[in-house]
């Protein structure tokens, strides 16, 4: 194999990871943001419904429930929190948060980098 195609190769492999398989419920609720705030945020607004699969919401951090949502662009995604979205009440039961917190929360639960 030739050099330039190395990256294309690590690209894909990267890829192949993060949609292996699917979290279970254990490896969803041990997932927490790093950020004090953010954390605090999630767990009063976000974690009862993004860690029970029974809930209908995408379980935080699991890739084949997130990725094709993503897939959609974050601006969709905020929209969808902010606005309400099948199960999910406007404002996803977070009154104090700001755009920029849903975005982080959204991008934490998608498992997506910062």
């Amino acid at each position: 194999m030739t050099p330039r195609l190395w990256p294309l190769v690590a690209a894909l492999l990267l890829a192949a990871c993060h949609s292996a398989q699917p979290l279970t419920e254990a490896q969803s609720a041990a997932r927490r943001p790093a950020d004090v705030r953010l954390a605090a945020l999630y767990d009063r607004s976000c974690r009862a419904c993004h860690t029970v699969r029974d809930s209908g919401a995408p379980l935080s951090g699991d890739h084949t429930q997130w990725d094709a949502r993503w897939a959609k662009g974050p601006g969709v995604l905020l929209q969808n929190a902010v606005a309400g979205y099948n199960k999910m009440p406007a404002g996803g039961q977070c009154p104090t948060c700001t755009a920029a917190d849903y975005a982080a929360l959204i991008r934490f639960m998608a498992d997506q980098p910062q």
